[in-house]
């Protein structure tokens, strides 16, 4: 099976400049864990709830003022909608993420494969990722 037989279709991003309280309202409203962000055609950088809780609220920057550049993840680990579904769940098991950005041959933007996308196309890879996943971080 391709990535993009199990991938969420249609994702957009959202500029670096763009305010936190935007974003966590998109994440809110679209019940969705993270957002792309891009500048200039290009893929820059991911905001995750977990980015926003620990980047912006633990540290106690003032979350009105913050954009999606002060707490952004800039490694950015993607997959090509044209992969096998199970060579993406080993990026995100090697590399411990629940998301990943897809792109075309083109190298845009076409959607995200989550763990919640993999565990409803293969139950038997669910497992394995998981455990990789949730492992405690060194």
């Amino acid at each position: 099976m391709k990535v993009k037989d199990a991938m969420h279709a249609g994702t957009e991003w959202l500029p670096p400049s763009t305010p936190l309280v935007e974003i966590a309202k998109r994440m809110r409203d679209k019940d969705i864990g993270c957002v792309p962000i891009g500048d200039n055609d290009r893929l820059v950088g991911m905001v995750t709830d977990r980015d926003i809780t620990l980047r912006a609220v633990a540290a106690g920057g003032d979350f009105n003022k913050m954009t999606a550049r002060d707490v952004m993840t800039k490694s950015i680990i993607f997959c090509r909608e044209t992969e096998e579904l199970s060579d993406a769940v080993r990026i995100m098991e090697q590399k411990q993420v629940r998301r990943l950005p897809v792109i075309n041959d083109q190298k845009r933007l076409v959607g995200m494969l989550s763990i919640g996308d993999v565990s409803h196309k293969s139950r038997e890879m669910t497992g394995e990722v998981m455990a990789h996943v949730s492992a405690h971080h060194a």
